[in-house]
């Protein structure tokens, strides 16, 4: 029997969006529609998320994005992840009297990495011009954008932070003194006239070097002087102390988003495609090379047995990526990822919950000292379901956004925007936008692989996702939602690999995830055995997992996930979908 859906999987063949705001589906289609590429649209796309979502992303944020060129049939990995400051060091915040780096404010600050991504995608694989891709944003910013419930309640959540510390903020987001009521409009002049200095700035003779003369703009011009300036002031964060920042312009002068090579697993007829451990995406890899080991397709896809074995797998998936991965040269991947390891592993796997983090020990490492955490549940942050989760510091859990893009040609884009939270950082008076907060993802104890550095990546959550069917391009999909990410994304994929679901179908079935790892995000709760699910599995099954000894937590009935994915099949058909839950994730195709 075909299950009720909310909506129906497209089908197209000249184009197809799908993003977690229909503004930016309709945006990257309307792009397709006047000639652009699926890069073309994909960067337009991005750009209009800053003004739709600024709760969940922002022109200061992070961007890992995955792309496939169907000109070269290559895929590469665009690092939008930005660096620590040159001044950060652990002993500079220790000088600080801090253990940990602060979840927002200045001190959780890295260079602005999303901006970049963006502009090397435009240039490197558009076709139009940044002035192009820029309009769309900029007409949002002038006319404004309806106001979603989520945006109220997270304004809402950090109103009296805005007013007491942040009244930058309070006069961007609270512009007649008071939290907008949804529905009405919000307006961005500040950062309307923002872009259009940089649109103003993209001079050459070609179009690579308009949007080169952009980049310059943005990281060696106005943009990169104004968050000097302005990270100089202390400003209040969730230390409950202002501080200063260590960011400079000379940061933002010596970095530039790459070009990378994603990692990937095979899987029978299918390879999937992830960015490399200075982010999480490993992770699904490693839970995959672990769940191969299971007759998964004789489970019932939404049983208690599923739950189980995908959960145990994740525990041991994640326990590793909190002891292995971050952004240095010797992360055993290769081991990680082995037949041989994960069969070891796997045997880990047994009839009831683990309660303990179980790192293991590719090629003779041992995680270093500390590492085993413990639930602190001191109430720092709420331990809520689904997104967001804000607290009154504005300290923000795994708030994102996601866009996937693939046009008639085969280019394929898979892009998880983040950061700049509206609700993280203060604003910048000169530029309307604030700055991102990934450094909280840093470790300060000396010899863990994420621990903070000068000019090194925090490990990231960010994480796009991307299938190969036969050794062709397949699939573009992801995720919002922190450590959940690569969770909730691969439970979709078993879904449709497994179970023979299709895009919406898999999109929609009731999902769950894990807290039983650290948190990235500060202060790095953990809650061993803490599982989530939806309210529409079974009493059967909630009871059945509690009997293995699973901390079962029932959310709302639509309260896991924001999916989006495309995906291409032989004959060229495109067939997309988006998520239902928080009424505001589109897909569109033609």
């Amino acid at each position: 029997m075909t299950p009720f859906l909310t909506r129906p999987e497209l089908c197209g063949s000249f184009g197809a969006v799908a993003s977690t705001h229909w503004l930016a589906s309709g945006v990257g289609q309307a792009v397709m529609e006047q000639g652009g590429n699926a890069f073309d649209a994909a960067v337009a796309a991005g750009f209009a998320l800053w003004v739709a979502e600024p709760h969940l992303n922002g022109p200061a944020g992070d961007a890992p994005i995955i792309i496939s060129h169907a000109r070269t049939g290559k895929q590469h990995v665009i690092c939008g992840q930005g660096v620590s400051p040159a001044g950060a060091s652990v002993g500079a915040y220790h000088a600080l009297d801090l253990d940990e780096i602060p979840g927002t404010g200045h001190l959780a600050a890295v260079v602005p990495g999303a901006f970049d991504a963006w502009c090397l995608m435009l240039r490197d694989f558009g076709t139009w011009d940044f002035a192009d891709v820029i309009a769309y944003a900029i007409f949002y910013a002038v006319q404004g954008v309806p106001v979603m419930p989520q945006m109220v309640a997270t304004i809402a959540s950090v109103e009296s932070l805005f007013r007491d510390h942040w009244p930058e903020n309070a006069k961007t987001f609270m512009p007649d003194g008071v939290v907008p009521a949804a529905g009405t409009l919000l307006r961005r002049p500040v950062l309307a006239e923002t872009l259009k200095r940089l649109k103003d700035a993209a001079a050459g003779t070609t179009r690579e070097e308009r949007i080169d003369a952009v980049r310059h703009a943005w990281y060696d011009g106005f943009v990169a002087e104004a968050i000097d300036r302005f990270c100089r002031v202390p400003m209040m964060d969730s230390s409950g102390t202002p501080h200063a920042g260590f960011l400079r312009s000379t940061d933002l002068a010596a970095w530039r988003a790459t070009l990378e090579n994603p990692v990937s697993l095979q899987d029978g007829r299918y390879t999937v495609l992830k960015c490399g451990p200075w982010s999480q995406g490993p992770v699904f890899l490693q839970q995959l090379a672990l769940m191969q080991g299971f007759d998964v397709a004789g489970m019932d896809p939404c049983g208690a047995d599923f739950l189980h074995t995908v959960t145990e797998c994740a525990k041991l998936a994640y326990a590793d990526r909190e002891a292995f991965y971050g952004d240095i040269s010797d992360v055993p991947l290769a081991t990680l990822l082995s037949a041989s390891y994960n069969d070891a592993r796997r045997t880990q796997v047994g009839e009831r919950a683990s309660l303990e983090l179980r790192p293991g020990r590719p090629d003779g490492r041992v995680p270093e000292s500390g590492f085993l955490p413990t639930s602190r549940g001191d109430g720092r942050i709420a331990s809520g379901v689904g997104e967001p989760t804000v607290s009154n510091m504005g300290v923000t859990k795994g708030d994102t956004c996601h866009v996937d893009v693939v046009d008639a040609e085969g280019n394929m884009v898979s892009a998880t925007p983040s950061g700049g939270w509206l609700q993280s950082a203060p604003v910048i008076p000169e530029l309307g936008f604030g700055l991102g907060s990934r450094a909280q993802m840093f470790s300060l104890r000396t010899g863990h692989p994420n621990v903070l550095a000068p000019r090194k990546r925090p490990r990231t959550t960010l994480t796009p996702s991307f299938a190969l069917k036969d050794g062709k391009p397949w699939m573009a999909f992801g995720t919002p939602g922190g450590d959940q990410q690569d969770q909730w994304s691969f439970i979709f994929y078993m879904r449709m690999t497994r179970f023979g679901m299709n895009t919406q179908q898999a999109i929609e079935a009731p999902s769950f995830h894990s807290e039983h790892w650290p948190g990235s995000f500060w202060p790095h709760d953990a809650h061993p055995a803490r599982l989530v699910v939806e309210g529409r599995f079974g009493t059967d099954v909630v009871d059945d997992l509690r009997n293995r000894g699973h901390d079962v937590v029932v959310g709302g009935d639509w309260s896991e996930g924001r999916l989006s994915a495309i995906r291409r099949e032989a004959d060229g058909r495109l067939y997309a979908g988006a998520n239902p839950r928080g009424m505001q994730g589109y897909a569109v195709a033609r």
